[in-house]
């Protein structure tokens, strides 16, 4: 009820028509899901849990602890509860760029400040807001989200989304949203996402290797791997987009040329499959129609990996030193803060 109250009161005192409506939908989606949670303790305990739930929920609880433990996330009540949504994805995501450009729009909010995508708690009205953005005439992509994090202000419940068959995952969804809490930057998303998809691929190395589960780590490792080649392949996409946009050529040259930039990713993903043995665990990400929007939101997310890494190879995997390092990069401006991580991650 404190919570509900408060958020209550954040949206009354907000400016606009439009402004209102979202944050009411917002309020009563994240109000919908608190309303279904349950202690996991009691969840385990309930005879009418199916098994592979509970099985999945003692083994994110010990996970918890050891977010704690050994990668020093935030101790708090986030995800000591659970609740079954009825649904695949917690929120759907708008992502939008103008026709020729690769620069995400961006939307600001209480809390987050401003991000590259703009969420919904129900599918339908993330499609209608992204068709609205397509008839203005920009690229758009609606992406389902298994979690978001409220970033610490309110405890953040386990859900059903969260409960992926592949174990590595739905330690990384855990790991991930943990991390949004330790470390959040407002008005840098590439920056914060990064972090967390960083903090997400080393917990779980480290999890699987404290279990002795050496297989799994080899396993995990070739999947990392698999992951950043295909997004590179991506990015590189992007920049050459990015070079074509800032040319000085026509509109509709530049309309044709990225039609064919993307048919020529096609063409090197396809390549790239041959070199993996046909591994196809990025057939139905490549089969959509894919635009602008599609790689900005990579973008967001994997920009910075990279740099993460070496900083904490720097650290020789000290992640208390690490942390300390990120959070002093985080009191620099967005410029200052970019430069100084690849001038750290380059000495």
């Amino acid at each position: 009820m404190r919570t509900l109250l408060l958020l209550f009161v954040i949206v009354i005192t907000l400016p606009g028509c439009s402004t209102l409506t979202y944050y009411l939908d917002a309020v009563n989606g994240h109000a919908g899901i608190l309303n279904q949670q349950r202690p996991v303790s009691e969840v385990i305990k309930d005879p009418g849990t199916r098994d592979a739930v509970r099985q999945a929920l003692i083994q994110l609880q010990q996970a918890r602890r050891f977010a704690v433990d050994v990668l020093l996330l935030p101790d708090n009540d986030s995800y000591r509860y659970y609740a079954d949504i009825g649904r695949e994805y917690a929120v759907w995501n708008v992502i939008a760029t103008p026709e020729l450009s690769v620069k995400p729009r961006q939307w600001c909010f209480l809390f987050a400040g401003c991000l590259n995508y703009r969420g919904y708690f129900a599918e339908y009205k993330a499609q209608a807001y992204a068709q609205q953005l397509q008839q203005q005439g920009d690229d758009t992509h609606v992406a389902g989200a298994r979690a978001y994090s409220t970033l610490g202000w309110f405890d953040d419940p386990l859900l059903n989304t969260m409960l992926l068959k592949n174990e590595a995952s739905r330690l990384g969804v855990l790991f991930h949203e943990l991390a949004h809490q330790k470390i959040y930057i407002e008005d840098d998303p590439a920056f914060n996402e990064g972090f967390a998809v960083f903090v997400q691929q080393e917990g779980v190395r480290r999890r699987f290797e404290a279990q002795g589960r050496h297989e799994e780590v080899d396993r995990y490792r070739q999947t990392v791997a698999r992951r950043a080649r295909f997004h590179g392949l991506l990015l590189e996409t992007r920049e050459k987009l990015a070079r074509l946009y800032a040319s000085q050529q026509p509109a509709a040259v530049k309309r044709e040329q990225k039609q064919q930039h993307f048919a020529d990713l096609k063409q090197a993903y396809r390549q790239l499959k041959q070199q993996w043995n046909g591994y196809d665990g990025y057939d139905e990400w490549m089969q959509q129609p894919l635009n602008n929007a599609h790689l900005a939101l990579i973008a967001t997310y994997r920009e910075q990996v990279d740099r993460f890494e070496k900083l904490l190879d720097h650290y020789n995997g000290d992640l208390t030193a690490f942390y300390a390092e990120v959070e002093r990069l985080a009191k620099l401006s967005p410029e200052q803060r970019k430069t100084a991580l690849i001038n750290n991650v380059d000495e």
